[in-house]
């Protein structure tokens, strides 16, 4: 696998499913399973890279179509790339603008994902077709269009570690019938993809493939064997997983079974603490989600009971003197109370996004440390039927 000489994932230790691992970029190493924080356009909003590193983040993602809309690709590229322009210098990953591609084709990106149809659906894409997609720039109004090797050239300039595949990311509600055209788009999308990354390698960077299919388990079983066969470093699971939390965890485990384990699987979009625990038992070895930050600029914090968080604006926080969680070590809930954080969300002062933001990093970082070591020890099944148990408990009354 020469083609990746400066890249390598190794397995440290299994338990039942999940695994324990190293991968390596030439920007540092990753241990898995990792959570992969969204810095979209190039910025984790009140995160600060430093604030990343001091809580314990490894890798984090940006976005390809939005940065190649703004500031654009060459932009990054004349300061040195992704690691010098944001000042973050570890393992980064970028998309390829495919689930974009799909959001504006089909609506909201995170509705159609998870089942939910909002009736807002303004679309800038115009068309789709074999040699890429055309769309409308939403920054100046350009007629774009984006092919799967201007996906690699636009990555190779953005510098990130790891670079994924153009896809077309179906919805959960088109039937098979184009479900399984799209699959077979995608497919060749990935081979002209591979064959242009492989002709402009420059040692710096390897290339995921991308699972589609739908909820189709056949679909899904051809797209990996597909991908298996050829020469790609490692694997993401995309597009829609179905209508509801346990349909994804069964096309998510169908899909993984016949993945190839020697290679990292990431899953797309998928953050929630349960969910991260389920995928985790099927083989998942990085994560990437929105969820920490945007909940953060909600006024939400992440807990290990009460279903996952508390929501600082509530009345029931105006008074109450304690730490978001008494157990973490953060710098959030070493110095704040909950009275105070409800006070700055509730009169919308930014620093309660920071504030909220820095301890949901932490937290992430934490439960992937948690995860890993349980794995390490052989005791993952245990801790996360522990986990799980808690998830369910109340937050207690002051």
């Amino acid at each position: 696998m020469s083609l990746y000489k400066n890249f390598q994932f190794s397995i440290e230790a299994t338990s039942g499913g999940a695994r324990a691992g190293i991968l390596k970029t030439p920007h540092g190493d990753v241990h898995t399973p990792a959570f992969i924080f969204c810095a979209t356009k190039a910025a984790t909003r009140v995160a600060t890279p430093q604030v990343l590193r001091e809580e314990g983040t490894e890798i984090i993602l940006a976005n390809t179509y939005h940065l190649m809309l703004q500031p654009t690709a060459d932009v990054v590229e004349q300061q040195g790339g992704l690691q010098q322009f944001t000042g973050w210098r570890g393992p980064m990953l970028t998309d390829s603008g495919g689930f974009q591609i799909f959001s504006m084709g089909h609506g909201h990106v995170a509705d159609e994902i998870k089942g939910r149809r909002t009736g807002k659906n303004e679309k800038s894409l115009l068309k789709i077709t074999e040699d890429g997609a055309t769309f409308r720039s939403y920054v100046d109004g350009r007629k774009i269009t984006l092919t799967p090797e201007d996906a690699m050239d636009i990555q190779r300039k953005l510098g990130a570690d790891l670079v994924v595949v153009l896809d077309e990311c179906t919805p959960f509600n088109v039937d098979k019938a184009y479900t399984q055209k799209s699959l077979y788009m995608t497919n060749r999308w990935a081979k002209r993809c591979l064959t242009h990354f492989e002709k402009n390698d420059t040692g710096k960077q390897a290339l995921y493939g991308i699972v589609q299919g739908g909820i189709y388990e056949d679909l899904r079983k051809e797209s990996v064997e597909f991908l298996n066969g050829e020469n790609f470093f490692a694997h993401a699971i995309g597009g829609s997983l179905g209508q509801n939390r346990e349909q994804m965890y069964d096309v998510v485990r169908f899909t993984a079974q016949y993945l190839r384990k020697d290679r990292p699987v990431h899953l797309l979009g998928i953050g929630g603490i349960r969910d991260i625990w389920e995928h985790a038992s099927q083989g998942i070895d990085t994560f990437d989600c929105v969820h920490p930050t945007r909940l953060a600029r909600h006024g939400g914090a992440l807990t290990v009971n009460n279903k996952e968080r508390i929501n600082l604006p509530n009345a029931r926080y105006r008074n109450d003197s304690r730490p978001i969680d008494e157990h973490c070590t953060c710098y959030t809930c070493r110095n704040f109370s909950r009275s105070y954080l409800h006070h700055l969300v509730r009169t919308g002062e930014p620093l309660a996004h920071s504030l909220l933001s820095i301890h949901n990093i932490h937290f992430m970082n934490t439960l992937m440390r948690t995860v890993r070591q349980s794995i390490l020890e052989n005791t993952f099944e245990e801790t996360k039927k522990e986990w799980l148990q808690r998830l369910e408990e109340p937050v207690g009354e002051k």
